[in-house]
């Protein structure tokens, strides 16, 4: 009993202290498989294997319930702490690789999420290249409106020199 109440202490913990958790069924897949997917996540994600009713206390206990119907059957859940687009790009390339693997949803940012939404999230692109995209956007809009400024003056430049070479050739 006190181990389970550890363990469901740890598994809140988890998804209290998790930007997004993506819950994925297992069933099929070798201890090398699961070794490979927990590998190619472990940048961004904590891969755990969990058992459905204390995975749901854990879940309820952190304010989440929309996982409950998801939770049959084998369950594993990536307990995601850095980028969520990189781990759903990461379990999409796994499950591409080995069929057995299936997403079943998440949670990500207060909203659950269903394994479409998943796949969409996965389809996004990475955080270094919207920011990239976005800094690219912001200097095109700087270089514009320096473009802008410097083009007032020489114009109000121009229309003083023809100003001028008017009055002369009218003298």
């Amino acid at each position: 009993m006190a181990q389970k109440e550890a363990s469901v202490a740890e598994l809140t913990k988890n998804f209290e202290d998790s930007t997004a958790v993506l819950l994925t069924e297992y069933r099929g897949l070798t201890v090398a498989e699961l070794k490979e997917l927990r590998n190619s996540i472990r940048q961004d994600a904590e891969y755990a294997v969990v058992k459905n009713t204390l995975t749901k206390i854990a879940a309820n206990n952190a304010g989440i319930s929309s996982l409950d119907d998801d939770l049959k059957g084998p369950s594993a859940v990536a307990f995601v702490h850095g980028d969520p687009v990189a781990v759903a790009k990461g379990l999409r390339a796994f499950a591409k690789a080995h069929p057995h693997l299936v997403v079943k949803g998440g949670y990500f940012d207060g909203n659950p999420l269903s394994a479409d939404e998943v796949n969409k999230l996965a389809d996004l692109e990475s955080r270094e290249v919207l920011l990239a995209k976005l800094a690219g956007a912001m200097k095109a809009s700087m270089t514009k409106a320096a473009f802008v400024f410097n083009a007032l003056p020489s114009k109000a430049v121009r229309t003083v020199d023809a100003l001028r070479e008017k009055q002369e050739s009218a003298a």
